[in-house]
C-alpha cells in the first residue's frame, strides 16, 4: 500500500494553514498564522517552502492539469510530429506575454524572514539550512526565467508596492543574473541537510538539480553566446554536484527502464532521487496513462528521426551494424536490434491510434494495461479519466550520470582532462546494464554492448561540428530520456535548434514503419503515405491496383507540412522569447523603458 502522506500533501497542507503567498502576506485575518506571527518555528517555515514542491516538481500534473507534465508538456521538439500542422516557433512578438514573478517575491519574502526574524529561532544548522533551501529554489526559478529570455530583472528582496524603480527596473545582463545564481546554488550545496526527511529536498536532491541547471547554463556560454571561461566556470560547478551525489553511494541503476515511469510506489527506489507521489486515497492523482493507454486516438507521435537515432544493442548505428538485417524498420526487427530503450518505450505493433506516426508511446503505461488493450480489453477506471495513481520520477540518477559525463566530455573539450573509458564506464554503460523486464526478453530484446571509447560508433549522420564522443553522449540522452523534460531545452542550449528545421530533415514529418499491406490492410485509404529509406515518398492511390503492394515504409500523412521557417529570419530569435507589447507599453505609461528581447523588434 501507497504511503499517504508525502512532501506533496504536504503542500496542500501548506496552503490551506498558511494560504497562499499572496493571502498570507496581505490577508492575514483569513488564518491564524500571519506575517507578523508565522516565524516562530521551523515547522512553520517547513510548510511554507513545502508550497514550492508542485511549482518545480511537476510530474504527471495533477487530475486535468498536465500542460507541464512528463510527455503531455512536451511535444514539441524533434522527437515528435503531430498530424498536419506542426508545432510552430513563435515568429512575432505577442500581444501579452511576460515572465512571472510570482514564486521569485515568495522566495525572497522566506529568504528575507528566515534571515531576519529567525536568526535566533532556529540553530545554526536549522537556519543555514533554511536559508539554503530559499536559495536553491530561487537560483532554480532564474535559471528558468534566464533560459527562457536572458536578461530579466533581478531581485534578490521583496519589492513593496511603492518601491516604482525597482518595480519597473531594466532587464539585468544575463550575466549578473546567472552569477547571483551560481552564488545561490553553490550556498545551498554546502547548507542544505544531507538528509530531511523521506521526500524532502536534501542535498542531493540539491546537487541533482544543480548538475542540470549548471550544466545547462555552461553549455549556453560555450555554443550560443561563445564564452568558454563562463562557460568552465558552470561546468564545474555541474560536475562537483555530479559528483556529489555520485559518490554519496545512495543510489544506483537498479531498476527496468519502464517500470521506472509505471511504478505504483517508487518509495525506496535506488534510480530515483525524487519523485512525485500520487495516491487515490488522498485524491491524489494524474490523467497522463489516460490520454495515453494504447485506446485514446492521439494526433502526435515518434518521428522517423527519432527512431533512426536509437543504437543497436551492438553498439553500432544502423547504418553499420553487423546485426541482420539492421535496416529493417519493421517493429519486429528493431525490437531485437535496438537499444532495449526502443521496446520499453514504444507499443510493438503498428497503432491506427496513433495518427500522426502510427508508432504508440507507451513509456508511460503498465505492461499489463499495454497487453490488455491490445488483446482487445479496455484499459480500466485507474487508467481512463483523472484517476491514474502511478508515480512519477522527478529527478532520476540516471540523468545525473548523463549529466556528469556531459560535464566531463565538454570540460575536456575546454582543455581539462580527457575522459576515461573509466568515465563512460560508470555512466553510459553503466546505465546500459540496467536489468531488462521479462517481458521485453521474451520478445528478444538484449542489453546493449558497452561503449568503448577506441571503437565509437561512425555516423554518417552526426553534426560534423559535433565530436564523436560527444556526438554519442547526445545519443545516449536523447534514448535515455525521451519524452520527458530535456529534448527542446538540449537543443537550445547546444544551438542546435536546425535540427528541428523540416525542410533541412524530412524525417520530421514521417513516423513509424508500416507494412499496410500485411499489417494494416484496412487502413490503406486517400491520406496515405510512406517514405522509402531512400527518402523517396509513395502515395496510395486507389485507382491503382499496385498501390497497396508499394504502402511499406515510414508512414508520412499526406497532409503534413512543413514547419515555417524560423532560423534566420529577420526579428525573430527562436532561442529566446519575447516580452509582449503590453508589459513594453504598461513600463512606457509609467515612465519607465522595458527592453524587448535579443533579436525581437522593440517596437
Amino acid at each position: 500500500m501507497k504511503i499517504k502522506y508525502s512532501i506533496f500533501v504536504a503542500a496542500a497542507l501548506a496552503l490551506s494553514s498558511l494560504s497562499s503567498c499572496e493571502k498570507f502576506l496581505d490577508r492575514p485575518g483569513l488564518t491564524n498564522l500571519n506575517d507578523d506571527n508565522a516565524w516562530t518555528t521551523e515547522d512553520n517555515v517547513r510548510l511554507y517552502a513545502n508550497k514550492y514542491y508542485t511549482d518545480f516538481f511537476v510530474g504527471y500534473g495533477v487530475g486535468f492539469d498536465n500542460g507541464d507534465a512528463l510527455l503531455a508538456g512536451y511535444t514539441f521538439s524533434d522527437d515528435l510530429l503531430f498530424q498536419g500542422n506542426q508545432s510552430q516557433f513563435t515568429r512575432a512578438v505577442p500581444v501579452s506575454q511576460i515572465w512571472s514573478y510570482t514564486n521569485i517575491r515568495s522566495i525572497n519574502i522566506m529568504i528575507d524572514r528566515v534571515q531576519n526574524r529567525m536568526s535566533s529561532v532556529l540553530s545554526e544548522e536549522a537556519f543555514n539550512h533554511w536559508m539554503g533551501i530559499g536559495r536553491f529554489f530561487r537560483a532554480f526559478r532564474y535559471s528558468q526565467l534566464v533560459q527562457s529570455y536572458g536578461d530579466v530583472p533581478y531581485y534578490d528582496r521583496p519589492v513593496d508596492i511603492d518601491e516604482t524603480d525597482e518595480l519597473y527596473k531594466k532587464r539585468t545582463p544575463r550575466n549578473e543574473v546567472m552569477d547571483h545564481v551560481y552564488d545561490d546554488l553553490s550556498f545551498a550545496l554546502e547548507n542544505v541537510r544531507l538528509n530531511d526527511g523521506v521526500q524532502n529536498v536534501n542535498r542531493y536532491v540539491v546537487a541533482g538539480f544543480v548538475s542540470r541547471l549548471a550544466m545547462n547554463e555552461g553549455s549556453w556560454q560555450k555554443y550560443y553566446y561563445k564564452n568558454n571561461e563562463r562557460a568552465k566556470k558552470f561546468f564545474e560547478l555541474a560536475l562537483r554536484a555530479a559528483e556529489m551525489v555520485i559518490a554519496s553511494g545512495k543510489y544506483d541503476i537498479v531498476t527496468d527502464y519502464r517500470s521506472q515511469f509505471t511504478s505504483e510506489n517508487l518509495a525506496g527506489n535506488k534510480d530515483m532521487i525524487l519523485y512525485r507521489q500520487y495516491d487515490d486515497a488522498i485524491s491524489v492523482k494524474h490523467t497522463i496513462l489516460s490520454l495515453h493507454n494504447l485506446a485514446e486516438n492521439i494526433t502526435y507521435g515518434p518521428t522517423t528521426d527519432l527512431i533512426k537515432s536509437y543504437i543497436c544493442n551492438d553498439g553500432k548505428v544502423w547504418q553499420n551494424s553487423d546485426l541482420a538485417p539492421a535496416s529493417d524498420f519493421t517493429l519486429d526487427s528493431l525490437v531485437k536490434t535496438r537499444d532495449s530503450r526502443f521496446e520499453a518505450t514504444f507499443h510493438t505493433d503498428p497503432s491506427i491510434r496513433n495518427r500522426a506516426s502510427y508508432l504508440y508511446i507507451t513509456k508511460f503505461l503498465p505492461r499489463e494495461v499495454q497487453n490488455r488493450v491490445a488483446s482487445g480489453g479496455a484499459p480500466g477506471v485507474p487508467y481512463s479519466g483523472a484517476n491514474n495513481t502511478t508515480d512519477a520520477p522527478v529527478l532520476r540518477y540516471a540523468e545525473v550520470l548523463l549529466n556528469w559525463i556531459e560535464t566531463k566530455a565538454e570540460l575536456a573539450a575546454l582543455g581539462g582532462v580527457a575522459v576515461s573509458q573509466a568515465d563512460i564506464d560508470r555512466s553510459i554503460n553503466k546505465i546500459r546494464l540496467r536489468p531488462l523486464a521479462a517481458e521485453a526478453i521474451a520478445k528478444g530484446v538484449k542489453m546493449t554492448a558497452p561503449m568503448k571509447l577506441g571503437e565509437l560508433p561512425q555516423d554518417a549522420e552526426r553534426d560534423v561540428q559535433v565530436s564523436s564522443l560527444i556526438w554519442e553522449i547526445r545519443r545516449e540522452r536523447r534514448m535515455e530520456m525521451t519524452f520527458e523534460h530535456s529534448r527542446l531545452a538540449d537543443l537550445k542550449r547546444w544551438s542546435k535548434l536546425q535540427y528541428m528545421d523540416t525542410q533541412q530533415n524530412p524525417d520530421l514529418l514521417s513516423g513509424g514503419w508500416v507494412n499496410f499491406l500485411k499489417e494494416l490492410p484496412g487502413d490503406l485509404k486517400t491520406g496515405v503515405s510512406v517514405v522509402k529509406l531512400n527518402g523517396q515518398i509513395e502515395v496510395f492511390n486507389a485507382a491503382d491496383p499496385d498501390s497497396p503492394a508499394k504502402m511499406n515504409g515510414f508512414y508520412r500523412y499526406v497532409e503534413n507540412a512543413d514547419r515555417l521557417p524560423f532560423l534566420n529570419q529577420a526579428n525573430v530569435n527562436p532561442y529566446l522569447s519575447p516580452v509582449g507589447r503590453n508589459q513594453i507599453a504598461e513600463y512606457e505609461a509609467k515612465g519607465y523603458v522595458l527592453d524587448q528581447t535579443q533579436g525581437w523588434p522593440q517596437n
